[in-house]
């Protein structure tokens, strides 16, 4: 990797202060700011993965862009702190509700709260989709298709690789390709992986991480202390926070922090949307926009999209054809320990980071359909408490469990659970703070999902045991949200096109994890960011609607 060819697309990691300090504050402080009136060319909703990216990218061809964010603009050093309790605010928490037969827990490690997204508080886990993500419907007959190809992605993962930066040995599945920086050395929990998976066959990788190996523009290298789902003080671990919104902003993006958008404007006559109707400060204030991009993710864009019903939308924005909100995915992602005698302090190195995608492709000798991933993951002790107590473990034995934590591995597994019609986001009679509906998920489980986590447990528990751990136990669990708002070839079986603007409404864009037909057996980081400069690019060269204009055809 060439520093100097990223650093002319991307300036981020150098707009960084180059002392101990983590946040440029001048930078924030000198932010170009628009007035409610000023009519910009884009305004965003949401600065995490997909929107920081696709402002970012804007920016950088002239287009003048607002961010929104319901979240605080994080300072690294003020705001994070080395404790999982002291953490709990990086997550959404806002109310929401849960039905279906799997209800899933929400408010924690699947929701982010505040600008830089859910990447303030993930792994750092960086793998790309495969090929046969995209075609499972033709191929395999199941889950759907993309109207884009592996291919249309693969030079923008190459881009984002490089600037995140991703960490990692050459990887031999999907599409075999290397990364830009060197892998992490390898700490317990990743040798004893390793150890395992040899014994038991299984091919295994170190990374891919997003996680800085070596010092990059003014991000320091990774201290492995272990607390990478608390945010990263050092800013070694990529987040949009550092490594696309610096650049955005030094462009001339404004972002507006701790401001909740309620509803889309929408003009009539021209059948554009106009901007956004938002809540600051407890006063309610309009954004004018010649384009609106919703990037709220699973949950709070189909939210947004629903709670801007109008005349012309009664059901919904964008939802002519029932498709907001449906076909709504999570992954499956057991986590399964054993005790060794040794200690193993499996906190003491970036959590995922051995992993094996030997399991992600349909195998035909299986009774089911599509596959899985395994990484290291490392629980720090609150969560190691819940999976210890999730045994039935109370008392003086729950005690004694914990004061053995350093003895434990623990590895996790990613399933890709199928796109199903019935899962959805809905609104829920409930309101919150604001007055606003919030969101509903329904979710349920089918028996190709059952029996995908049913089979990464056993391989889990095959490649500890054969390490030889001991003791050996498995919390189920989800993790990650996409689907909501999917892209598709048509109007009526997508709700947005394959450059991810509205088939209803083309002033529209939807950049974030919501589109993806299909969720694969990967970490969506990485995939959201690659889409949202693809889409990035699509705008750049096409013509944009303006809000203030009549198309051709439209009532006068």
């Amino acid at each position: 990797m060439r520093y100097r060819d990223v650093r002319k697309r991307n300036e981020s990691a150098w707009l960084l202060p180059a002392d101990h300090r983590r946040t440029n504050q001048a930078l924030r402080e000198g932010m170009r700011t628009f007035g409610d009136d000023d009519e910009v060319d884009l305004v965003v909703v949401g600065c995490g993965a997909g929107g920081s990216t696709l402002m970012q990218r804007l920016a950088r061809h002239g287009w003048r862009i607002v961010g929104i964010d319901a979240g605080p603009f994080w300072d690294p050093e003020a705001d994070w702190v080395s404790d999982e309790a002291g953490s709990h605010k990086l997550y959404w928490t806002e109310p929401r509700t849960i039905g279906g037969g799997d209800p899933v827990p929400l408010g924690s490690n699947n929701s982010g709260r505040g600008v830089g997204g859910s990447m303030i508080h993930y792994a750092g886990y960086a793998p790309r989709f495969h090929p046969s993500d995209f075609k499972e419907l033709t191929n395999e007959g199941v889950g759907a298709d993309w109207p884009i190809d592996y291919a249309d992605l693969q030079p923008y993962y190459e881009a984002i690789e490089e600037e995140l930066p991703v960490a990692g040995q050459p990887w031999p599945w999907g599409v075999p390709h290397r990364y830009p920086q060197s892998p992490h050395p390898v700490g317990g929990n990743g040798e004893v992986f390793q150890r395992g998976a040899l014994a038991a066959g299984i091919e295994a990788r170190v990374g891919p991480v997003a996680i800085s190996n070596g010092r990059f523009g003014h991000r320091s290298h990774c201290i492995y202390r272990g607390f990478c789902l608390q945010g990263c003080k050092v800013n070694a671990k990529a987040s949009p926070l550092i490594t696309h919104l610096p650049d955005a902003i030094e462009h001339g993006v404004e972002i507006r922090p701790d401001t909740m958008v309620s509803r889309i404007g929408f003009d009539e006559r021209t059948g554009l949307a106009t901007g956004v109707h938002y809540l600051r400060n407890g006063r309610e204030h309009f954004q004018k926009a010649r384009m609106v991009a919703v990037a709220g993710y699973s949950i709070e864009t189909p939210r947004l999209l629903l709670n801007s019903a109008n005349d012309r939308f009664p059901n919904g924005m964008l939802n002519d054809f029932d498709l907001v909100g449906r076909y709504l995915m999570v992954q499956g992602a057991p986590q399964t320990a054993a005790r060794f005698d040794s200690e193993i302090r499996m906190y003491k190195a970036p959590p995922p980071e051995v992993s094996t995608e030997q399991f992600y492709e349909t195998d035909p000798s299986k009774p089911y359909k599509r596959g899985f991933s395994i990484q290291t993951v490392s629980p720090l002790p609150i969560t190691w408490a819940e999976h210890v107590a999730a045994q039935g473990h109370w008392g003086r034995e729950l005690r004694e469990r914990m004061s053995d934590y350093v003895h434990w591995a623990c590895l996790g597994a990613l399933c890709e659970f199928l796109p199903l019609a019935e899962n959805r986001i809905t609104l829920s009679e409930e309101k919150d703070r604001h007055g606003l509906p919030v969101a509903h998920m329904s979710y349920s489980q089918c028996d190709n999902d059952k029996m995908l986590v049913d089979a990464a447990t056993t391989v889990m528990s095959e490649i500890l045991s054969a390490a030889g751990g001991t003791d050996v136990i498995t919390i189920k669990r989800y993790a990650h949200l996409v689907g909501g708002a999917r892209m598709g070839a048509t109007e009526r079986d997508g709700v947005v096109d394959r450059e991810c603007r509205a088939f209803a409404v083309p002033n529209i864009v939807i950049p974030d994890g919501s589109v993806f037909p299909t969720q694969g057996s990967a970490n969506p980081a990485l995939s959201i960011m690659a889409n949202a400069a693809r889409v990035a690019d699509a705008l750049a060269t096409r013509p944009m609607p303006s809000a203030t204009e009549v198309p051709a055809g439209a009532a006068a």
